[in-house]
């Protein structure tokens, strides 16, 4: 049985090969002899809380190898998931969305099938000025859909500064550093506040009914004349570029506000400014949940990973450690929901994915 677990870490294609080995003694040396450690990828803005639990993890567990962590951004991450199933693909991927339903059958086309979500809070989507910035922003979800569309309500883009976008902003020029498109964060940005801001025009909701195609391509592409600027994963780095940048704003999760309200601020949004209150009761327009995604298939034989996905659901329940990090609780019962998935790994199905 445990040549039959190391064929499988070692090899996602070749069940008739794993049995094969079971039998005459090929693949030797057990499921620890491919790879003794966690494997972890995904969305920069799930990092932080990841990273807390990776560490505590590691204190209180020092029987195992410490978990290898890396931000690939959400999109980057669930590709390196749902690659397929073996040492040489990840464990676990964080994700600042939901897992999209193309994902899902990615997962499973390549025998990922056994696919745990665990939602471990929520964050906003926030965005930010540089804390001396000369006049603060204060933005409706149309002012912001206005300046960043490529097409905004279906005609060329030409607004160069926020009074263009709206008379009573400042003719600040529009500079908005945000998330590449692997970024689930750019996903949110665009569901969020791209889409609502869209719909504010009525004419947008039914275009949605009519022709879906060019509903999206005038409510959800992101301009790129420059106003725009791609940052990366490094939300770090972004809130650098903004504090550097009095006239800027950026695109980030709330987590990094809370770090850096010395350099920086938030801009508030149809009047209400991110906090932990408004972005639990999701009075705040960019509140969303966050995940992790668990492979079920190598929760046997990758040493720690239920262990350490035990500790995750310790971690982000009411009290635990990852709100001192910023991460707010869900809801009682999301929560509660959430921690028997971390323990007991169930696997989700397609239902309710887009």
């Amino acid at each position: 049985m445990k040549k039959l677990w190391a064929c499988l870490v070692l090899a996602s294609t070749a069940l008739a090969g794993c049995q094969d080995a079971a039998s005459t003694g090929g693949a030797g040396g057990g499921a620890g002899g491919a790879r003794q450690h966690l494997t972890i990828v995904g969305s920069s803005t799930v990092y932080p809380f990841t990273k807390a639990v990776v560490e505590s993890f590691a204190r209180a567990n020092p029987s195992f190898r410490a978990p290898v962590l890396e931000s690939t951004g959400t999109g980057g991450g669930m590709k390196l998931f749902c690659g397929g199933v073996g040492a040489q693909f990840p464990d676990v991927a964080n994700a600042s969305r939901r897992i999209k339903a193309s994902e899902f059958a990615d997962c499973q086309k390549n025998g990922v099938r056994q696919i745990a979500e665990v939602q471990i809070g929520i964050d906003g989507l926030t965005l930010i000025q540089a804390r001396n910035a000369p006049q603060p922003l204060r933005l409706a979800l149309a002012d912001v859909y206005k300046a960043l569309a490529a097409r905004p309500f279906g005609q060329p883009q030409t607004a160069k500064t926020w009074r263009d976008v709206n008379p009573a902003l400042p003719a600040t020029p529009i500079q908005v550093f945000g998330p590449p498109t692997t970024s689930g964060t750019r996903d949110a940005l665009v569901e969020l506040m791209l889409e609502k801001g869209c719909q504010s025009d009525p004419a947008m909701k039914a275009l949605k009914e009519s022709n879906e195609d060019e509903y999206k391509a005038i409510c959800t592409k992101v301009r790129e004349d420059g106003a725009f600027i791609e940052a990366g994963e490094n939300d770090n780095l972004l809130v650098q570029k903004v504090s550097g940048n009095p006239g800027a704003v950026g695109v980030l999760g709330f987590a990094f506000l809370e770090e850096n309200q010395g350099a920086v601020q938030p801009v508030a949004i149809d009047g209400v400014l991110p906090t932990y209150q408004t972005i639990a009761s999701y009075q705040y327009p960019g509140a969303r949940p966050l995940f992790v995604y668990v492979k079920g298939e190598h929760a046997q034989v990758i040493p720690g990973l239920r262990e350490f996905m035990a500790e995750y659901g310790r971690a982000m329940a009411q009290g635990g450690y990852l709100t001192q990090h910023g991460l707010i609780v869900s809801p009682a019962d999301v929560a509660a929901k959430a921690t028997q998935a971390a323990t007991q790994l169930t696997p989700i199905n397609a239902q309710g994915l887009s």
